[in-house]
């Protein structure tokens, strides 16, 4: 058995353990920093292109994270957040880009409009005011809005074909959204953090025990899945990066911070289409409503993919209940899940959402032209031989304790639970997940290496990282709009291909974008 001492060990080779790791690289480039990956190959779960959605969440689409409350009014505070934790990641790559560490912009993000639309008069009132109070802020002051069919045609020309003319729509646009192929972003990093002293990575790597020793390191147990020599590495701060595995790997740390955490796994599909002559009719990101009793993942989209540099349209995603965290799981992964410590919060989540699971079955249950009967709600004119089916990732939503009645709560979101003394981190849940990687892994650094965050080198080179760092860009316009400009022009965002003239997000004269009025 070969023994191994290191800084840092990240476990799961996906957006996250690739973040942090080339994050604290760059913070401090003598760290021995190890990354384990059960897989064969760099970021081929959840991360990987065609296992999500590759929408950059920056809150300019997504309805689900602008709820209405019981008065009516739009509750902003998630899109705030997200929004700002989006230009944080676009902060990193523009500096990864600058430093020629990434390689050009295109081979992992594109730009791709991001655009709302809805049918019916309740949810064209919903949107307009939606609009209203996101547009008064100068982090949505580019948002676009319109009722008028021809405008929303040539916004979405296949989100338009052949609608009635009396029916009620509604959409809004931001232009300078994006499209990120997370899995080739996370790959451009392995490789440049392979180049680098003191880092090693070992694929083919499974997690077979975790332990803390009495100095405070980490003793963890691996194996090769290949050759089934047993390894062992001491490091004296772990994450857990390993998506949907992350579970079961907290579990195994014994941390008393990670009781009563649970996993709900879901499942997803999409549909997808790769002809030309429908593909290159169709440059957005376009969100509808979630249908009553989804889940949040499931708010329907039609998108434009860039995967490896090809392109395609996805619409979905089409949910459905599994007990697998993982794709290429186990479906004995839920079972296992299942300890004395959570099993309440377990049992009370599953008893209150029977409605939720019924929803879930009845997605699995679905035939072609069911899915294909859903995607003409948004493109009325889609043939089923055009569209095939397609797997993507699995999504462990969080469980855990819930003090108010005693019992559990499933929660649709992310969250980071470390230890008392910060020695491990382990990040549980899905959306918006990758969009907000880098904003999560410096809030794990800010926890986990205090000391050296407090010093001024380690200061100085996370504001050359981030020149954000530090200040709200939702409290400061100014700040906000030299951010933006120089990452939409570092990451080619502010063009929609190489030959169209650029899409400035400052300069857009104000008398230009649609309006009530028009």
């Amino acid at each position: 058995m070969t023994t191994k001492t290191v800084d840092v060990l990240l476990v799961g080779a996906g957006a996250m353990s690739t973040t942090l790791g080339m994050l604290l690289k760059q913070l401090d480039p003598t760290l021995k920093i190890t990354l384990v990956e059960r897989l064969d190959h760099v970021a081929h779960e959840s991360t990987d292109g065609w296992n999500n959605a590759g929408t950059g969440h920056a809150a300019y689409c997504e309805l689900n994270y602008t709820p209405q409350k019981p008065d009516g009014s739009i509750d902003t505070a998630k899109a705030f957040a997200i929004n700002s934790a989006f230009e944080v990641s676009l902060q990193f790559w523009s500096y990864l880009v600058g430093q020629n560490i990434l390689p050009e912009p295109k081979s992992f993000i594109n730009p791709t409009p991001h655009q709302s639309f809805v049918w019916g008069k309740e949810n064209v009132s919903f949107l307009r005011k939606r609009f209203e109070a996101l547009s008064a802020h100068p982090a949505f002051a580019d948002m676009e809005y319109s009722e008028d069919p021809e405008v929303l045609r040539e916004w979405m020309p296949l989100v338009m074909q052949n609608r009635s003319a009396d029916e009620a729509v509604a959409g809004t646009r931001v232009r300078y959204g994006s499209d990120v192929d997370f899995g080739s972003l996370a790959r451009c990093m392995a490789s440049h953090l392979e180049t680098q002293p003191g880092f090693e990575m070992l694929l083919s790597r499974t997690v077979r025990d975790l332990k803390r020793k009495s100095d405070g390191r980490w003793r963890v147990k691996i194996k090769n899945n290949q050759t089934g020599e047993r390894e062992k590495l001491y490091a004296r701060f772990v994450f857990l990066g390993a998506g949907g595995g992350a579970l079961p790997l907290l579990q195994m740390s014994g941390i008393p911070e990670g009781n009563g955490y649970g996993g709900f796994p879901v499942s997803g599909q999409w549909l997808v289409c790769k002809k030309p002559e429908i593909v290159e009719q169709h440059l957005a990101k376009v969100y509808g409503k979630a249908p009553i009793g989804a889940p949040p993942m499931s708010v329907p989209h039609l998108d434009t993919r860039i995967i490896n540099g090809e392109k395609a349209l996805l619409f979905g995603p089409f949910a459905g209940f599994t007990t697998k965290f993982l794709k290429k799981g186990s479906k004995l992964d839920l079972p296992k899940s299942i300890k004395a410590n959570n099993l309440k919060s377990m049992m009370s989540v599953g008893m209150n959402n029977m409605d939720l699971t019924r929803y879930l079955i009845s997605e699995v249950m679905q035939s072609h032209d069911s899915r294909i009967d859903a995607l003409r709600r948004f493109f009325p004119e889609a043939r089923s031989e055009d569209w095939s089916l397609s797997y993507a990732g699995q999504r462990v939503q969080i469980i855990k304790k819930d003090k108010s009645n005693g019992g559990g709560k499933l929660e649709f979101g992310t969250e980071v639970i470390t230890s008392e003394d910060g020695s491990l981190a382990a990040l549980l849940g899905a959306s918006p997940g990758a969009s907000t990687a880098v904003n999560t892994m410096i809030n794990i650094i800010e926890r986990c290496f205090p000391e050296q965050m407090a010093g001024e080198a380690w200061q100085q080179q996370m504001k050359a990282m981030v020149p954000s760092y530090g200040q709200s860009l939702t409290e400061d316009p100014v700040l906000l709009k030299q951010v933006r400009q120089h990452t939409l022009s570092t990451l080619e965002l502010d063009q929609l291909d190489a030959s169209s003239p650029k899409l400035s997000a400052a300069a857009e004269p104000a008398e230009s974008r649609h309006n009530l009025a028009s």
